[in-house]
């Protein structure tokens, strides 16, 4: 690399731009919900969402890219995320957590993300889905 280049792992770029931009993050999503459709072992999860994913997928892309630290296109459509407020009508118990970091474990590995990049993102994203539980077990 050229001294004189930008490092595209530097600790001052987001994690956004680590993923390379919209694009890989909307493949992230879209593999996200598609494992969600095709694997029964996020059958409760899937149960939790409506027949079409559409407009759940634009949600979470939206999202992932302000979050990630690109684009705010979902505060500038919605608001502040308040994610678990926005989340309370579900039941979201120990089983749907685990569903959703294993959906989008397995997603952001098939999308051959950095690994510590997803080792960072894990992290994160267990602590909000976590977070988002409103019963137990």
């Amino acid at each position: 690399m050229n001294i004189s280049e930008p490092d595209p792992l530097a600790a001052s770029h987001t994690p956004f731009e680590r993923m390379g931009g919209e694009a890989p993050v909307r493949a992230l999503v879209d593999r996200f919900y598609d494992l969600m459709d095709l694997e029964p072992g996020f059958a409760a999860l899937r149960a939790l969402h409506p027949e079409s994913t559409d407009g759940s997928r634009d949600k979470l892309f939206w999202f992932l890219c302000g979050w990630l630290g690109g684009p705010q296109h979902y505060t500038e459509r919605f608001g502040h995320p308040m994610l678990r407020a926005r989340h309370m009508p579900y039941t979201i118990g120990i089983k749907e957590r685990d569903q959703w970091m294993a959906c989008m474990t397995q997603a952001m590995t098939e999308q051959a993300l950095d690994t510590a990049l997803a080792a960072r993102l894990v992290e994160s994203f267990f602590g909000t889905a976590d977070w988002m539980r409103n019963r137990g077990g």
